[in-house]
């Protein structure tokens, strides 16, 4: 008798069930949005974060932190105009002629000593540690380090040391990255959801359309959320956005969820899956 072979049966449900993590970004970049974070998941349906630890408002998201799903969104990118943040080691190769670290992927790409990145990345997840977050997956911000094969290789490094899930783009993202990311993940043993949704619809009947077509398997749908205070106005042009965002998770009710026979999960169900394995 084999045993479950897909993702979703492995999580111990049926193997055409619908599983979903709804992930929040943006927890340390700004209190606005760390608070929008906090409550999208204490007061709506959303099941997991991950805190950019170089960011000043990181230490505070640890400060409020209840025992919420939470990962390291591991950060080598600072893409404001006028809002900086820079790496927390000596990485000079990180930084740009700004003092913070580079503003595109494009720029980090071209710049970026991969014995820094190591060290840095491994330097985020410890200090998130530290600061008492039981640290229950990776990402990587505006996914810059798996769209370059050697920053993927540390990205997946850390994965493989510390026993973590990680977020990765769909099948379609991989087609346009360039290189096999999913498939050596898989053979490293490391766990990712198998969908990834970017939700940038705004409104609860855009996010209800998107619930209501989810495709069977595990995904995970991405969500930038944020209070209305000045601090955010000026850091994004982004910010009503998140804000409609926000109001979308806090407004569906996990009654509609169940109606549509969608299973919510966290990256922690994933982790406990993978460390059981190993």
């Amino acid at each position: 008798m084999t045993g479950p072979d897909t993702l979703v049966e492995k999580l111990g449900f049926a193997p055409d069930s619908r599983a979903l993590i709804i992930s929040v970004r943006g927890l340390g970049m700004s209190q606005s949005s760390t608070d929008a974070c906090y409550d999208a998941i204490r007061d709506g349906i959303a099941t997991s974060s991950s805190v950019m630890v170089p960011c000043c408002w990181s230490r505070f998201a640890a400060a409020i932190f209840r025992g919420e799903d939470i990962g390291v969104e591991l950060t080598l990118n600072a893409e404001f105009d006028q809002y900086r943040w820079g790496p927390i080691t000596q990485a000079p190769s990180l930084l740009d002629g700004d003092g913070g670290f580079p503003r595109t992927s494009e720029d980090l790409w071209e710049h970026a000593d991969v014995d820094e990145t190591r060290r840095e990345c491994r330097s985020q997840i410890e200090r998130a540690v530290l600061w008492g977050f039981p640290v229950t997956h990776l990402t990587t911000h505006l996914q810059a380090m798996e769209k370059r094969p050697e920053l993927y290789d540390v990205f997946l490094e850390m994965a493989e040391e510390f026993s973590l899930p990680i977020r990765l783009s769909s099948k379609p993202g991989e087609s346009a990255i360039g290189f096999p990311i999913r498939r050596l993940a898989a053979q490293a043993g490391v766990l990712f959801p198998d969908h990834l949704v970017d939700f940038e619809g705004g409104s609860s009947a855009g996010l209800s359309e998107l619930l209501s077509n989810l495709d069977q398997g595990v995904t995970e749908i991405v969500v930038d959320v944020a209070l209305d205070t000045p601090e955010m106005r000026a850091i994004t042009p982004t910010w009503a956005k998140r804000l409609e965002n926000l109001r979308a998770l806090l407004d569906t009710k996990q009654s509609e969820l169940a109606k549509l026979n969608i299973e919510l999960i966290g990256y922690k169900d994933l982790c406990d899956l993978m460390r059981k394995g190993r």
